[in-house]
């Protein structure tokens, strides 16, 4: 099991929200890794609080994969299949496989891409 982290989470973590350092804190303690993607980060981090320091003291150590050709064309037939309309979600949902947990702020969003990608994911609303 994975942990994806959506741009929700990341500005769940800006506002200080317990509840998502903890599932961080969580899966670091387990020895995993939780994954984001560069997409994710950029959405994040534009137009921030301020607080962004803290924001990304919070992640660090997130596995920031990287959405080349082959995530690309992947987001790209998720969207063009589910009539989703964010390619940054398209790229989370990429990045996730069956049994994975989903942080985000739209997770409806997130349920059709991830259905039409054929994966069975939590979906953890922040």
């Amino acid at each position: 099991m994975t942990l994806v982290l959506d741009t929700g989470a990341f500005r769940a973590a800006e506002r200080g929200d317990r509840h998502v350092v903890a599932l961080v804190r969580r899966e670091r303690l387990a020895g995993r890794v939780p994954v984001t993607s560069g997409g994710v980060v950029a959405q994040a981090l534009r137009g921030g609080t301020g607080r962004q320091a803290p924001l990304g003291r919070r992640l660090a150590g997130a596995d920031l994969m990287a959405v080349d050709d082959g995530p690309g064309r992947r987001a790209g037939t998720l969207l063009g299949h589910s009539g989703q309309p964010h390619a940054v979600d398209a790229t989370v949902a990429g990045l996730a496989a069956d049994g994975d947990d989903i942080l985000a702020s739209d997770p409806g969003d997130l349920h059709a891409l991830a259905e039409v990608a054929g994966i069975h994911v939590d979906l953890i609303p922040v």
